[in-house]
């Protein structure tokens, strides 16, 4: 929990840094004016970090977002609908097949991340809003009406899910065939022969392990026959086998594309899962934070990668997995699937995004794919109102039936006693004459 609470401390004083940037260059009337006088044509930013909307609005440009992830998670919860009943909050590494208390689970942590992120990520757009364009301006409205919204991921790494007009899908714009491998990788990749050769890579944030760990992934490699290329930086596995080449940097997307790479160890970055994706290659999965876990998760359940979890992790387990995925086809089969979806495409995703980017320049925007539900309350844009107003509609026709009815039952009942009653003093009163009638013929005759 403190370590939760410190990281949102952080990065919110990431986001003032950029808040107070912002303020320096606005101030900056020279600055400005060149930039207003420079005629151009969109802003195209990310919104993880909210200087290019703020700056958008200030020159009155379209905007146009590459974008994953907003200040405020991830990019659809801002701009699609998003049923949390199938549609998983990141972090919880969920499906879009949720059971019950994974559906509570859902809908309480996306609460509770909205309320974070709104509070220590984007409140202090909102404070810079209102300084500088009035008391009327909502930072998180400026976010929504970006023109376009160019995501990296697609439906073949995504679920299932509601999207809008202008949200333009480009995951994998960033993969491209394969290139030569330099001539001593590429002599050591052949040597590997039919066993072929695992690739490892935990990107540029987390490239260095504690050394237990990796003296515990080395001794699961030195048992394959597979030749493995490890990027690795710090001290020397104690075990590592004559198998395993280890390197500072490596070609990543080449030797994903070579023929004989045979597996992907990754920590489950976005464009190294993507790049997977699009050369047909199966992952073991060592996902460390962020994203990660979720975006290993979604390729997990389509039978694709094999997770493994460093709380557990020593050479045994590693090794079970990595078995597991090269010797289990289904694993290769199914990527290969999604490889083929991806290229499948009418568009490349990156002429794609291209084209949606002079899209909006040469039309100076794109307002008619913006959706009007960002305008209504949380109460119309639900019908809440309409459906009340028919409830109350609807009870008070049932109410007023019932009560004519009723009232039309009671009058009745009300005729029907008078009438009784009525008919009841009739017949006494001819039985009262019919009595005084016999009594005088009986004194007549006495």
């Amino acid at each position: 929990m403190a370590l939760a609470e410190e990281f949102y401390s952080r990065f919110r004083e990431i986001q003032q840094q950029i808040c107070n940037m912002t303020a320096t260059m606005f101030e900056n009337e020279i600055l400005m004016n060149s930039l207003k006088d420079a005629t151009h044509d969109i802003v195209l930013t990310d919104p993880a970090f909210g200087a290019g909307v703020l700056l958008a609005h200030r020159l009155g440009l379209p905007l146009v977002f590459n974008v994953r992830w907003t200040m405020y998670g991830e990019g659809h919860f801002i701009v699609a609908p998003s049923p949390l009943s199938y549609i998983p909050v990141t972090g919880l590494q969920l499906t879009d097949k949720m059971t019950f208390s994974q559906r509570v689970r859902n809908v309480l942590t996306y609460m509770v991340f909205f309320y974070k992120h709104s509070k220590y990520f984007g409140s202090p757009y909102q404070e810079f809003s209102q300084k500088y364009f009035g008391p009327n301006v909502d930072f998180f409205s400026l976010l929504q009406d970006a023109d376009i919204w160019l995501m990296r991921n697609d439906f073949i790494f995504e679920f299932p899910r509601p999207t809008m007009p202008n949200v333009v899908y480009m995951g994998g714009f960033q993969c491209k065939p394969a290139k030569p491998l330099p001539d001593e990788l590429e002599k050591f990749v052949q040597s590997s022969r039919e066993h072929g050769v695992i690739i490892m890579s935990l990107g540029t944030v987390f490239g260095q392990l504690l050394r237990e760990i990796n003296d515990e992934i080395a001794a699961a490699f030195a048992q394959l026959p597979q030749k493995v290329i490890w990027r690795h930086k710090g001290p020397r596995p104690a075990n590592l086998g004559n198998n395993t080449l280890i390197v500072d940097w490596l070609p990543q997307n080449d030797l994903l594309g070579h023929p004989q790479t045979k597996l992907f160890v990754a920590h489950g970055g976005t464009n190294g899962v993507q790049e997977a994706i699009y050369h047909g290659v199966p992952i073991v999965g060592l996902p460390l934070a962020f994203d990660q876990p979720d975006n290993l998760c979604r390729m997990q359940a389509k039978g694709t990668a094999k997770i493994v979890d460093f709380a557990t992790l020593d050479s045994t387990v590693f090794l079970d997995a990595l078995k597991e995925v090269l010797h289990n086809p289904s694993y290769k089969e199914n990527m290969q699937r999604l490889s083929k979806l991806h290229h499948d495409q009418p568009m490349k995703p990156l002429d794609r995004a291209v084209f949606w980017i002079e899209f909006v320049m040469r039309n100076k925007g794109a307002p008619h794919l913006r959706t009007k539900s960002f305008r209504m309350s949380w109460i119309e844009y639900h019908s809440i109102d309409v459906i009340l107003t028919l409830m109350a509609t609807l009870f008070t026709f049932a109410f007023v039936t019932v009560y004519a009815r009723d009232r039309g039952r009671w009058q009745a009942i009300r005729v029907h006693v008078k009438q009784s009653k009525s008919g009841q003093a009739d017949n006494n009163q001819s039985n009262g004459k019919h009595s005084k009638n016999r009594c005088t013929e009986n004194q007549t005759r006495v």
